[in-house]
């Protein structure tokens, strides 16, 4: 069975429900017949990768908060993550656009590493005060997951996988996906934003049980919104 995630490197909840999925997936007895596949989105496109100033600060500028405010909303998302085992560190995480990083992780999908490539990514970003957008920095997170650097520096200086990226956003908002994380279970079931854990374990059940006698009866309303990121910028 598959799941199909649309996520962006730069989302909060992204990671939160990344967890949330794997919390459930570990209690799954049935965990080694599912399949994980990472599907790119950006959350700002347009957005200019900008290694001079944090998220924080490009957070309090772009919503006119003052960086007391700034400190004070985020630190309800940094608690949420420490509940999932993450530490994010906003002071330092580098603002960048995300294309490249999604370029690399349909790269990494090729030889089977899209998943780890998609945790490191996270992993620079939220905890590391990496910049995703940097391309000595990608060939090295890519490195570090077993890729060829020499194949990764040849894709990031060519236009590969740019089609792939823009195809994954066109299929999002064909599927009505207003904002990330969002789950796809079969193409049956939609889990939308970074839920409760109850919500999880029950929609991976119901969906294997549909998978398990190959209904093709289609149901992506999913369930209510959980925390997520959209596409204007709010999380």
């Amino acid at each position: 069975m598959r799941i199909e995630i649309w996520s962006d490197v730069v989302c909060p909840f992204c990671y939160i429900g990344k967890r949330k999925l794997e919390k459930a997936l570990e209690k799954f007895p049935f965990k080694d017949k599912v399949e994980i596949e990472w599907k790119s989105f950006q959350l700002n496109p347009d957005q200019v990768t900008n290694p001079n100033i944090s998220t924080l600060e490009h957070l309090s500028q772009s919503k006119g908060w003052s960086m007391e405010q700034t400190r004070e909303i985020t630190a309800n998302v940094v608690n949420m993550a420490v509940a999932q085992g993450l530490d994010f560190d906003f002071e330092h995480a580098v603002v960048a656009n995300t294309r490249n990083a999604h370029r690399l992780i349909h790269l990494a999908k090729e030889s089977g590493k899209g998943d780890a490539m998609k945790e490191r990514l996270l992993r620079a970003y939220f905890s590391e005060g990496k910049n995703v957008d940097d391309f000595t920095t990608l060939i090295s997170l890519g490195k570090e997951v077993g890729m060829n650097q020499e194949k990764i520096k040849v894709m990031l200086e060519s236009n590969q996988f740019e089609d792939a990226v823009d195809h994954d956003i066109y299929e999002a908002r064909q599927l009505g996906v207003r904002g990330v994380p969002f789950f796809v279970l079969d193409r049956k079931f939609g889990i939308s934003g970074a839920q409760p854990d109850e919500v999880f374990d029950q929609t991976l059940e119901k969906a294997w049980a549909e998978f398990a006698k190959k209904n093709p009866t289609l149901d992506l309303a999913g369930n209510a919104d959980g925390e997520s990121c959209e596409v204007d910028g709010n999380c």
